[in-house]
């Protein structure tokens, strides 16, 4: 069997739960998105190995970005914006399950909008969006590209800094999308975990709303986070594009 084809039986498991299902809920991170180009966080091209005398989780802090805004931009641009990605196979299949009536909602540590450009409409971003931009001073919004083509600290024409609507490190969730999260794993028949370790809280801790007994996990290192659910989850070490791909969507009974 090629290396590049998910072995067979557990995408036959994954498609039975799947047909099952009516409520299924998707919770992803990092790796749903680096089959579009982007890299996650701790591979060998992620952002723990950018390098540089300051660490991310420095730059990326919101007290970085209010004393030292042009490395912050800097560092910003180059390495969390990525504006020529594009939906993978698993941004479109979940999409496709949305429009089916299978999918209830996406539920995303991610800020690339991949999802939202694939086509899925119930898509809760717990981490914000490169594509949601606000001026710190007047709150005027501003699109992506205020960002990207301003010479150094992007500017509103108030002189206030526009700020990505991101969260960064030393930022609080905001308490509004952690209860839509909890509140759409609450009502799931189905959840699958996609690209994630499961490692970032209060994130990973929405798991434990999931009442269900479909869970499937599809993650290329595994399924550490999995808590509770370990040893009766489904769990497939693959990229998540490459399993996805593999699954047929049918439209749900009566949909």
């Amino acid at each position: 069997m090629s290396r590049n084809v998910p072995d067979a039986a557990p995408v036959a498991r994954l498609q039975a739960m799947i047909d099952a299902s009516r409520r299924i809920v998707f919770f992803g991170g990092a790796g749903v998105s680096t089959e579009s180009g982007i890299p996650d966080f701790r591979s060998a091209d992620g952002l723990y190995t950018a390098g540089g005398l300051v660490p991310p989780e420095t730059v990326l802090s919101r007290g970085f970005a209010r004393t030292r805004p042009l490395e912050f931009f800097e560092f910003y641009r180059r390495h969390l914006v990525h504006p020529r990605a594009k939906p993978n196979a698993a941004h479109l299949k979940l999409a496709e399950l949305e429009r089916a009536g299978r999918l209830a909602a996406v539920v995303t540590q991610n800020i690339d909008g991949l999802h939202q450009a694939a086509g899925s409409a119930k898509v809760i971003e717990l981490h914000g969006s490169v594509h949601r931009n606000t001026c710190r001073d007047c709150g005027r919004p501003h699109r992506l590209a205020a960002v990207l083509e301003a010479p150094g600290v992007p500017r509103c024409d108030c002189g206030g800094i526009v700020m990505p609507a991101v969260v960064l490190y030393g930022d609080l969730v905001d308490r509004e999308l952690i209860n839509a999260a909890g509140e759409a794993l609450a009502g799931a028949d189905m959840l699958v975990i996609g690209g994630t370790s499961l490692s970032v809280y209060p994130a990973a801790g929405l798991v434990d709303y999931f009442g269900g007994e479909r869970l499937a996990v599809i993650n290329k290192t595994g399924a550490d986070g999995i808590g509770r659910f370990a040893g009766r989850a489904l769990v497939i070490a693959r990229p998540i594009g490459e399993v996805l791909a593999g699954v047929e969507v049918r439209p749900a009974a009566g949909g």
